[in-house]
C-alpha cells in the first residue's frame, strides 16, 4: 500500500504566503498624514497587525512574507525589525516616478504559485491597477486572494474585480492608539496650514492681524464684504466674464450659436471632487501657456486623474467631472479632430470654489 503525501488542495490550505509593498505604505503614511514622526513605525506596526490578525481570525500561516522597497532610500533602517518579524525584504531600486516593486512582487508572486503547490492564500499588500493580471492569474490558479491597503490608495478598479470581500482595510489593523495619534496629527498640520494661509490673506488685504480676537473680527469683515463684491463683479446678464467670442461676419440673416456658457454655480462639498478640481487647476497652470484660458485634454487628464485619485474606478473618475460641469466648476466642449473628435475642459475661473483652491490665478 502506497501512502500518499500530496499537498492539501489549495482551497483547503492553512498556509499564506504576503508580499508588502512597503515603500507604498510609508510614503502613503507620510504623505496623507502630512509627515508624521517616524512613518515606518507605523508601518511596522501594520505589518506586525497583519500576520497576527491573519493567524487569529482566519487561521492563516504566513510561510512567506516578503516586503519590497527602495530600502536605501528610507530612513531609520527598517529591515532589522521586519527580519526579526520573519519577513524576507527585498532590496528594489526606485525611480523619480514610480517604485520597482510592482514588477519583483509580482514576479516573486507567481514563482511562489509554481513552487509552492501547498500555500493556498496570497495576500498582496497593495493595491495598484498594475496587480490586476496577477491577481487575476492567482484566482484562475484557484487561489485566495486578498488586498490589504488603506482606501484612498486602493485602486476602485481593482476591488470591483476581486470583490469587497476580499478587502482588508489597513486602517482596521493599525491599534486605536497609533491611528488616533496619526489622525490628530493630520488635523493638528491642515488646522495649521488653514492658519497660516488666512494670516497671508489678512496681510494681503491690510487687515489687522495683531491677536486671534482682531484675525476673526478681520475674517468676519472679509466674508460679509465678500458677496457685495462678488455682485458688483459679476458680468452683465449673457456674459461670462472669459474671452469674448468674435461677432459673425456671415451674412444679416444668418444667427450665430449662443456663446457656452457654464452651468448655474453650486458650491463643491465633496472630497473627491474638490481633490479633481484641484488637480484640474493645477494641470490649468501646467499649460496655460500665453493663450489665455487654458484647454485641457479630457482623455490625457482623466489618465493622470488615475494617479490621483487610485481608489475610485474608471467609471466614478468620469462621473467626477460631470458633477464638477454640473455645478459650473467647468465646461466640456468638443473640438474637430483627425481622426475624432475630442474633448476639452474648459475651467470656470469665476466659481467660488475654484477662486479659494487658486486665489492668486491670472488667467482671468
Amino acid at each position: 500500500m502506497v501512502t500518499s503525501l500530496a499537498t492539501p488542495p489549495a482551497a483547503t490550505s492553512p498556509y499564506a504566503a504576503v508580499f508588502i509593498d512597503f515603500e507604498n505604505v510609508y510614503y502613503f503614511l507620510k504623505n496623507h498624514y502630512l509627515d508624521p514622526q517616524d512613518p515606518h513605525d507605523y508601518a511596522l506596526d501594520l505589518v506586525r497587525a497583519l500576520r497576527d490578525t491573519l493567524k487569529r481570525e482566519q487561521g492563516l500561516d504566513s510561510l512567506v512574507l516578503y516586503a519590497y522597497a527602495d530600502f536605501d532610500k528610507l530612513p531609520s533602517g527598517p529591515q532589522g525589525p521586519l527580519y526579526l518579524m520573519g519577513v524576507d525584504t527585498r532590496n528594489v531600486l526606485g525611480t523619480d516616478h514610480k517604485n520597482a516593486a510592482d514588477m519583483q512582487l509580482c514576479i516573486d508572486a507567481l514563482e511562489v504559485l509554481y513552487t509552492r503547490p501547498d500555500i493556498g492564500t496570497f495576500v498582496l499588500v497593495a493595491g495598484d491597477r498594475d496587480y490586476i493580471p496577477v491577481l487575476q492569474h492567482l484566482r484562475r490558479q484557484a487561489r485566495q486572494v486578498k488586498v490589504v491597503g488603506f482606501r484612498e490608495s486602493v485602486s476602485g478598479d481593482l476591488l470591483l474585480m476581486l470583490g469587497q470581500e476580499h478587502y482588508i482595510d489597513a486602517r482596521q489593523l493599525l491599534p486605536a492608539e497609533r491611528l488616533q495619534a496619526l489622525e490628530d496629527h493630520r488635523a493638528g498640520r491642515i488646522r495649521q496650514g488653514s492658519e497660516l494661509r488666512e494670516l497671508r490673506r489678512l496681510r494681503e488685504q491690510g487687515l489687522p492681524v495683531q491677536s486671534a480676537a482682531a484675525r476673526q473680527a478681520a475674517l468676519d469683515a472679509a466674508t460679509q464684504a465678500a458677496p457685495a463684491a462678488s455682485e458688483a463683479a459679476a458680468p452683465a446678464a449673457g456674459e461670462e466674464g472669459a474671452r469674448p467670442y468674435p461677432r459673425p461676419t456671415g451674412p444679416a440673416e444668418q444667427v450665430p450659436e449662443p456663446a457656452p456658457t457654464f452651468a448655474p454655480t453650486q458650491r463643491i462639498t465633496r472630497s473627491d471632487e474638490r481633490r479633481c478640481l484641484e488637480f484640474l487647476l493645477e494641470q490649468g497652470q501646467r499649460y496655460a501657456g500665453n493663450q489665455g484660458t487654458p484647454e485641457i485634454w479630457a482623455s490625457p487628464f482623466l489618465r493622470r486623474l488615475t494617479d490621483v485619485l487610485p481608489e475610485l474606478p474608471d467609471w466614478e473618475r468620469r462621473q467626477l467631472l460631470s458633477h464638477l460641469r454640473d455645478a459650473g466648476a467647468l465646461r466640456l466642449e468638443k473640438r474637430e479632430g483627425e481622426p475624432h473628435a475630442f474633448s476639452v475642459i474648459i475651467i470656470n475661473y469665476q466659481h467660488p470654489d475654484v477662486r479659494e483652491l487658486n486665489p492668486g490665478d491670472a488667467s482671468v
